[in-house]
């Protein structure tokens, strides 16, 4: 079968999507991916065909900036920051989609771009298969994880998600709606997508599957590549040689916020305990920093994580789930959209103190979460529950369903 894959996000939107395509590859598909450019490494590595999207993630977000970060109205201004984005870009999209999907059996639909999947497989007429790595469909069990973090009363929880679905397709409508028009002739759609499968790339050690979830929407374990070979630099080879296992310091793809502060309050929280600190993409940690800190450029997860003692970060989903799986603890600085919610679940199973909101954040409150980090029990209970992720077979699971609902056409 041939499969188109698109998305458009940060790393950690692109990074899972390339090793669920490595593995439709592995099992005979002819698959191409249309993704945000900074995939493209990565897509190489994996030997994953890959054209790059218009835009740039990273130059989009940095102009978003404060934008991105979390105050009372977070939902309405984070949707607002990205549909601006994607309204820039939505029918290069649209018109790069159409052109490498015809002759596609199906299309998977992601990110910023999955409107734009689902009207490229309508215009196709090819099947259309949402993906996803946050819990974000309607449910009982938990409210939408993009809400601002409060507690609501359970029967509000489905209604929740119905609400931010239904803001997030308001927010992108306009632009959706302007491409079906010029690219596609498409007429104007008012109603949103619904009834097409989904697959959650997302561990249920993490997020059990909600029961009343219809059967068109799948968890399969999420999508990393454990086969990634890596060979470090001598000197980061050397640091972990030379001492006990350090901290993982890394806020991934955010951006727009005080680096300075924050690395202040970090070195002093550290006090004196060895630490990698990963740059991402805001350049964290580029001032001068002292011996017992080491300054990283990328480094796969899935090679370091299991060699450091816990891992300080920002609740992004990605990261959260190679955390978990390396067996350790985490200490998370969640900065804005879903990195609450997951924040929070890695704090119910026991293997993250409560978290710190980036506006929170102070030497002393990092300093306490370390040490409750670094507690025998809760690195217990990290390396039992990387254990048990170990047993799950994400990339697989998503091929299979993949296959059945192809077969079913």
């Amino acid at each position: 079968m041939r499969i188109v894959a698109l998305t458009f996000g940060t790393e950690g939107d692109t990074r899972p999507m390339l090793a669920l395509c490595r593995g439709l590859l592995d099992a005979g598909h002819d698959v191409f991916v249309l993704a945000e450019r900074s995939g493209e490494a990565f897509a190489t590595t994996l030997g994953v065909p890959f054209v790059a999207l218009a835009g740039d993630m990273a130059a989009e977000m940095e102009s978003a900036g404060s934008d991105l970060l979390p105050r009372g109205d977070d939902v309405k201004r984070v949707a607002r920051a990205l549909s601006d984005i994607a309204t820039r870009h939505t029918k290069d999209w649209m018109r790069a989609s159409l052109a490498h999907a015809r002759g596609a059996d199906a299309i998977l639909g992601a990110g910023l771009a999955i409107y734009v999947g689902l009207s490229c497989a309508e215009a196709l007429r090819i099947v259309p298969i949402g993906i996803a790595l946050q819990p974000m469909m309607p449910t009982r069990a938990f409210p939408s994880p993009f809400l601002p973090p409060r507690r609501l009363p359970k029967v509000l929880n489905r209604v929740s998600h119905q609400l931010v679905l239904a803001m997030m397709w308001r927010a992108f409508r306009g632009a959706i709606n302007d491409a079906r028009r010029d690219v596609a002739q498409q007429p104007r759609r008012r109603r949103q997508w619904d009834g097409y499968p989904i697959l959650f790339g997302m561990s249920p050690t993490l997020v059990a599957r909600p029961p009343d979830w219809p059967d068109r929407f799948t968890v399969t374990g999420d999508w990393w590549f454990r086969a990634e070979t890596y060979a470090p630099d001598r000197g980061l080879e050397t640091f972990l040689a030379e001492g006990d296992a350090p901290i993982y310091v890394g806020f991934g793809s955010m951006t727009g916020f005080d680096r300075e502060r924050l690395l202040a309050n970090v070195l002093d929280a550290l006090d004196g305990r060895r630490a990698l600190l990963s740059a991402g993409w805001s350049g964290f940690g580029e001032a001068a920093l002292p011996p017992n800190v080491r300054r990283i450029g990328h480094v796969p997860h899935a090679w370091l994580l299991p060699r450091v003692r816990l891992a300080m970060h920002h609740g992004g989903a990605g990261t959260t789930h190679a955390a978990a799986h390396a067996g350790v603890p985490s200490v998370v600085v969640p900065f804005a959209a879903d990195q609450f919610f997951w924040a929070d679940r890695l704090h119910a199973l026991g293997i993250a103190p409560a978290r710190l909101s980036y506006r929170d954040v102070t030497a002393v409150a990092l300093r306490e979460r370390i040490a409750a980090a670094s507690d025998d029990r809760m690195r217990d209970r990290a390396r039992q529950i990387g254990c048990a992720m170990a047993d799950e077979r994400g990339v697989a699971n998503a091929v299979a369903r993949i296959g059945t609902l192809l077969a079913a056409t």
